[in-house]
């Protein structure tokens, strides 16, 4: 039987390897044997989604909500588990479809700070610039691949007016544009959107995408999963409710 000191020594060995050992101290007395024994030892460690799919989730959570000193530890100990330079600000573009450019600029700005230190550089890349009706195409065939039949229901229904001044937009560059961008993989980008939205409190969503998550190819374990990861970042609360929606749309 899996006991506290059991998760609290698991998780220490755990926090140390991601962050290294000054992760281990905190001036509130016990505080810092709290998070290991919690953020590490119950859910870092849990069996179901791979240790970089668990930074890509945490590093959503972390953008959606802002927690952006958090955020930096992160991006150095998503490089040093060996996520790209450019899959990681592709996590934070991505996230800004969701919580709005500015967070997402924000985010990137720590990440570019942290590069710079690491003398990082992205390599340069030809434009993007398809035209709209190239963006709407794809994005359509994209959203129906992913979605199926519900990538038209509710406020994406076409009999919509008002849900229809807006939804075009997301079509084109949120699937059309974002979703096809290098640095991440479909199955990567379903990661990103349901801790995202989990973090933001969108339970319709994360039943929307965690369902169709498993078109990504994620299995429902690693669903599940991907949601438990935001816990410690985002809130167990809203990471229940998630999990709440999460059970009708993959029963």
């Amino acid at each position: 039987m899996t006991t506290r000191e059991d998760l609290r020594q698991d998780g220490a060995a755990l926090r140390k390897r991601l962050f290294g050992p000054a992760a281990g101290t905190h001036f509130v007395p016990n505080y810092a044997d709290l998070r290991a024994e919690l953020a590490f030892g119950a859910v870092w460690n849990r069996p179901g989604l791979a240790l970089p799919d668990r930074m890509i989730a945490s590093l959503a959570a972390l953008a959606s909500v802002q927690r952006l000193n958090h955020l930096r530890r992160h991006i150095i100990a998503a490089l040093e588990l060996g996520l790209e330079p450019r899959s990681i600000v592709e996590i934070f573009i991505q996230c800004g479809i969701y919580v709005g450019l500015p967070a997402a600029e924000d985010a990137m700005a720590v990440a570019e700070a942290v590069y710079g230190e690491r003398r990082i550089v992205l390599p340069p890349e030809p434009p993007r610039d398809y035209p709209l009706d190239e963006l709407d195409r794809r994005g359509r065939a994209l959203l129906e691949a992913f979605h199926g039949e519900r990538g038209y229901s509710g406020y994406a229904s076409p009999d919509n007016p008002v849900t229809q001044a807006l939804y075009p937009a997301a079509i084109q560059y949120g699937y059309g544009e974002i979703w096809h961008r290098p640095g991440l993989d479909r199955r990567q980008r379903a990661v990103v959107a349901v801790a995202a939205f989990t973090a933001l409190k969108l339970e319709g969503q994360v039943g929307k995408f965690g369902r169709s998550a498993l078109n990504a190819g994620l299995s429902k374990t690693e669903i599940i999963e991907t949601v438990i990861q935001t816990g410690p970042y985002s809130g167990l609360a809203p990471a229940l409710n998630a999990l709440a929606a999460l059970s009708e749309a993959l029963r």
